[in-house]
């Protein structure tokens, strides 16, 4: 089976935007890769965090990963900063990458703004870290999104550098997984922006823990407009809230927009709300329950996760230290 590395940062529960934008995609991959998954903690303090909500989050991420499908006996599910591997194959990396590739990265032009002289150099080097991520594993395929895409660039060229400059054939090409058309969930008050854990007002999102009167309560203020829902795809053309409501109704019932307003067409929003309150209770109840059991027994979810860490290490130390090798470290 193709072996695949994926990881998330510990942002605390996530929001459905990232259950269907990426966290579902990783439960159906089990069927057909192996899979290692990791909670990203290391990238996480290329801005500060505090350490106790850091280490919080840390587990809240990985508790809400098993509760939707992951499953740490078939497949790995570790936190980066217990595999050192990580940290001893990224400052290879570092030093094989370059300024300019580096310089080239979109993310951090946009992450850093105008204020860059201020950001953290960890900001700066996070693809190569991210390069290490994958190939401590010799990993060949990685599920991407359009923001990650080009840091898998970087990753195919360190390789390449490194296979290049040491004269061997170690590390493999690393090919994006492309799993069709995400769905890409957007605020439930303003249809042009993404739905994000970071917007102030908590009536933007809907959490995987929140519990079903909460959900009713935000999908009943969801921003709308007058009109009734169209019969056609094309009539959600500039009516972004309402095209998202579709969209999040056909991603839970893994259909499509049109298929959705065949069945609603022409109805008014009221009804239609109520069925996707209807459906996204039915959806992330039961996912809501587990994280909570989980959390609720902190020393059983730090098991998994010791447990996904020593396989994680016993893949990735071999293949570090055959680099390190390489490069010329003493292995005494």
């Amino acid at each position: 089976m193709q072996r695949i590395f994926s990881g998330i940062q510990p942002s605390g529960i996530p929001q459905l935007g990232n259950y269907l934008g990426a966290v579902r995609n990783w439960v159906a991959l089990q069927k057909s890769h192996e899979c290692i998954y990791c909670v990203v903690d290391l990238h996480a303090i290329t801005v500060w965090q505090d350490p106790k909500l850091l280490a919080q989050q840390t587990r809240e991420m990985a508790a809400t990963l098993l509760a939707c499908g992951i499953d740490p006996k078939a497949h790995i599910l570790f936190a980066q900063s217990t595999v050192q591997a990580h940290l001893r194959l990224a400052w290879i990396f570092t030093c094989v990458a370059r300024m300019g590739w580096l310089n080239r990265m979109t993310q951090f032009k946009d992450k850093a703004g105008k204020d860059r002289e201020n950001v953290s150099t960890g900001l700066f080097v996070y693809p190569n870290l991210m390069a290490a991520d994958i190939l401590a594993y010799h990993a060949t395929a990685v599920p991407v999104g359009d923001d990650q895409k080009q840091h898998l660039e970087l990753a195919n060229d360190i390789a390449q550098k490194f296979n290049h400059d040491y004269g061997v054939d170690y590390f493999p090409a690393i090919q994006p997984l492309i799993l069709g058309p995400a769905a890409r969930v957007m605020s439930l008050r303003d249809g042009n922006k993404k739905m994000s854990k970071s917007d102030p007002s908590e009536q933007s999102r809907i959490n995987l823990t929140d519990d079903a009167d909460t959900i009713a309560l935000k999908i009943r203020r969801a921003k709308t407009d007058p009109q009734p829902l169209p019969e056609a795809v094309q009539g959600l053309d500039g009516r972004p809230e309402a095209r998202n409501l579709v969209g999040i109704y056909a991603a839970l019932t893994d259909t499509d927009h049109a298929a959705v307003l065949r069945e609603f067409g022409g109805q008014g929003f009221g009804a239609f709300k109520e069925a996707l309150t209807a459906l996204v209770i039915e959806k992330l109840t039961p996912i809501a329950a587990e994280t909570t059991r989980l959390l609720d027994d902190p020393a059983t979810l730090d098991g998994i996760l010791r447990d996904g860490a020593r396989r994680a290490e016993a893949i990735a130390d071999p293949i570090v230290t055959e680099a390190e090798r390489m490069v010329g470290f003493l292995k005494l």
